[in-house]
């Protein structure tokens, strides 16, 4: 009686084994929240997700801690947005030892160039594009099918969720692309002007027909140099001559000089925009959806 009872619970112990290992998620890194949340999307249930730059956090400043060494480490695929965004994650990748396969998300979608005068990091890599391409919600929609290949070629037993997942992320995406078109229709040519903390907006701008007359910081990264007395004179006699109903904060970056623009040239500073980062939870941007409405509906308001 007792052999069987030892074989039956040899059974069972192996049994659970066998479950637990069939139920275990795969590890999956996003590099920042936006991100995070398009992966979350896709990946729902089946994935064990880490964003490394949390809600308000801004990528460009970002500096990794011995915390995400760790994650990268134990990850099994890393989503990142390429175009030099994450100008850090080379180095991290390597310093953890990681073995993670990578993903570019922005793989094929044509980069806007930010100077005429290209420069390259130590590896080659152009640093003069522009990285927001998830203002175009196009682009976020070739990156949800990038990220959905991903999952699947390193989970395809959970093939089927990811691309169902996919295929109802991408038709919301297209729902709020539509609306973003609907919705600023009625604001006239000469009012869609942008004046930013700094240069985020390129491809919001040419995909629904804006453009960007300045920023306080005349770059696409908030790693640059404080801009200088020169460049801000310049940029209060162009808002004062350019006729910009608004000017526009970011979520990651201080408005301390938004702030004294908008009182020296006395044009309205707008509600902060949701840039680079998701805000907090339960707050207007805690989701790349929510984002875009927030950011279009103070457009639709302020400049209209």
């Amino acid at each position: 009686m007792g052999f069987f009872l030892k074989g039956f619970i040899v059974l069972l112990l192996t049994l659970l084994s066998t479950q637990s290992f069939a139920q275990e998620k795969i590890n999956v890194i996003a590099t920042f929240s936006i991100l995070g949340d398009v992966v979350k999307n896709v990946g729902g249930n089946k994935i064990d997700l880490a964003v490394l730059v949390g809600s308000d956090g801004d990528a460009h400043t970002f500096e990794p801690t011995p915390k995400e060494s760790v994650l990268l480490a134990h990850a099994d695929i890393i989503f990142e947005n390429g175009l030099y965004f994450e100008h850090w994650i080379d180095h991290l990748y390597e310093a953890a030892g990681s073995k993670a396969i990578r993903v570019v998300v922005t793989a094929g979608i044509e980069p806007i160039a930010i100077s005429s005068k290209e420069r390259v990091d130590l590896k080659g890599n152009p640093k003069d594009v522009d990285p927001h391409a998830w203002h175009d919600v196009k682009n976020v929609m070739l990156m949800t099918q990038r990220i959905r290949d991903g999952l699947m070629a390193i989970d395809p037993q959970h093939a089927t969720y990811y691309q169902e997942n996919a295929q109802g992320y991408l038709h919301e995406l297209s729902n709020l692309d539509l609306w973003v078109d609907e919705t600023l229709r009625d604001i006239q040519d000469e009012r869609r002007q942008l004046v930013t903390s700094h240069d985020a907006l390129g491809y919001f701008a040419k995909r629904y027909g804006f453009k960007v007359i300045g920023a306080v910081i005349p770059s696409a990264t908030t790693e640059a140099e404080d801009p200088s007395a020169e460049h801000i004179a310049r940029l209060l006699n162009l808002v004062k001559s350019s006729g910009v109903k608004a000017i526009f904060a970011e979520n990651i970056h201080n408005a301390k000089l938004m702030k004294m623009l908008s009182k020296e040239t006395g044009v309205v500073l707008a509600p902060k925009l949701y840039t680079d980062a998701l805000g907090q939870q339960k707050s207007e941007g805690e989701t790349y959806i929510k984002m875009m409405r927030h950011n279009v509906l103070i457009f639709a308001e302020y400049l209209k």
